[in-house]
């Protein structure tokens, strides 16, 4: 019977994203479906980076029993352990599994005691269990989420199979989401840099950055702060002291959050974080992996849009000129293009 519905939800979801809708619409309409058959008080899903999986916006199942301020306070928290890699079941982890969902009470007893999303984050809200998942696709995650109840009421193996059943739908219609959203307005005009603290506490920015946030933050309130904190965490935790993840404005455009370690002498915990425009390159790479192409075939797709020739190409990425045919052709399938020409321009516009 779960297999039924399981189909059932994988056909809703699908016809969601062939509507055109926005992302934050496509996981609140994708949250009721699975709402429906497995029941929970709270959720709270995300897209996210697949180069970075950095979360980059924010979907919940009903207002959380929190006033706003205290939300962000929590998603901060909830940023600063999801990247530091010592929390059970994080969606980096999930990612290297078979199966990438997970109950929090399946994870070793020792993790759950340890843990401070569950501990500080999750119980005082008088919630005790958790089911995750990471929405992957072709080895790729476009989205990760998680569903929550109240004491004594544990997700079952079926449940855990029902949202098993749907994560390669979601992962493909967050993905188809990505392929379809276009620029609106130009880009900022003059360098958009903050300085952050270890918190994602914004504490200086530029008279561009400024006003930059301020049109993101009213086209889509905490947008950016959900990016920043997951950057800021992820580049405290990254060894290079360095962490990218790409966003869109206010105006729908691609831009990269760049976090460094800002080495200073009264506080070497601030992060200077630059915002710049995607480039051709890294927007292209976007889509083409939001197009299902295979890593080899982004390569050549790559090389194509600098203009290389078939000899090129394959010179360049040492294959032969009839192997880079076969990756084109299997190029313009994905796409739905018939030439170059053609590929160049849906990459591009």
């Amino acid at each position: 019977m779960w297999e039924e519905r399981a189909e059932r939800a994988r056909r809703e979801i699908a016809a969601m994203a062939a509507a055109g809708i926005d992302l934050a619409d496509l996981y609140a309409s994708a949250l009721a479906v699975v709402q429906r058959e497995v029941p929970f008080e709270q959720g709270c899903w995300a897209g996210v980076d697949p180069d970075s999986m950095a979360m980059t916006s924010i979907s919940n199942w009903q207002p959380w029993p929190v006033s706003s301020h205290q939300f962000e306070e929590y998603f901060l928290r909830f940023a600063q352990s999801e990247y530091t890699g010592r929390e059970p079941n994080t969606f980096v982890e999930l990612l290297r599994r078979p199966r990438p969902v997970a109950r929090i009470s399946d994870a070793p007893h020792r993790e759950v005691a340890g843990s401070v999303r569950i501990n500080d984050l999750l119980r005082p809200l008088g919630l005790e269990h958790e089911l995750r998942a990471a929405f992957r696709v072709d080895e790729a995650c476009w989205g990760v989420g998680s569903i929550f109840r109240e004491a004594g009421r544990d997700f079952t193996d079926r449940e855990v199979e029902f949202l098993s059943a749907i994560t390669a739908t979601l992962a493909a219609a967050t993905r188809a989401v990505v392929r379809v959203a276009r620029a609106a307005g130009p880009a900022a005009v003059g360098p958009v840099i903050v300085l952050a603290g270890l918190h994602g506490d914004l504490r200086a920015a530029t008279p561009a950055a400024a006003s930059w946030l301020a049109a993101v933050e009213d086209a889509a309130p905490g947008r950016f702060s959900q990016t920043l904190y997951a950057v800021v965490a992820q580049a405290h935790a990254a060894v290079s002291g360095t962490a990218r993840a790409r966003m869109r404005d206010a105006a729908n455009n691609w831009v990269v959050l760049q976090a460094s370690r800002l080495i200073t002498g009264d506080d070497p915990q601030q992060m200077v974080v630059t915002v710049e425009p995607a480039t051709t390159h890294e927007l292209a790479s976007l889509l083409l992996m939001a197009y299902g192409v295979t890593a080899r075939e982004r390569d050549v797709c790559l090389e194509v849009l600098t203009g290389s020739s078939t000899a090129e190409i394959a010179r360049h990425l040492f294959i032969s000129p009839h192997t880079v045919h076969d990756h084109l052709k299997s190029v313009f399938g994905k796409v739905g293009v018939g030439s170059r020409g053609e590929l160049v321009a849906r990459l591009v516009a």
